[in-house]
């Protein structure tokens, strides 16, 4: 069974940065796309940025420039680097294996002066 372990979110200032990481177990993780979604309090979850299989990525215009995805491959872990991070980017933060069910359980990132 696959488990997606987030970490790494918090508490920051508008303008900060923080580093998410998920960790996959239980699957061939180069073999899959990933993503990392959001769900601020309200909304629904929507998917933020994207990796492919060949290491293509994508990203939602609301992030693009201050984001970066990216693969650990020796780690199986997935990262999601945040930067110039805004009040609006509050949200619990999922990472996910792209056509499969399965979530973590998230982690929570508030930006806030």
């Amino acid at each position: 069974q696959v488990q997606l372990v987030e970490s790494g979110g918090g508490l920051v200032q508008p303008g900060g940065s923080l580093r998410l990481s998920c960790e996959v177990r239980g699957s061939i993780f180069s073999r899959n796309a990933m993503g990392w979604y959001r769900q601020a309090p309200g909304k629904e979850r929507e998917l933020v940025a994207t990796i492919r299989q060949n290491g293509t990525t994508d990203y939602v215009d609301a992030v693009k420039g201050r984001f970066t995805i990216s693969r650990g491959n020796g780690k199986g872990t997935l990262y999601l680097q945040m930067n110039d991070l805004k009040p609006e980017d509050t949200a619990v933060y999922y990472c996910k294996r792209l056509g499969f069910a399965s979530w973590g359980q998230g982690t929570q990132v508030t930006v806030s002066s």
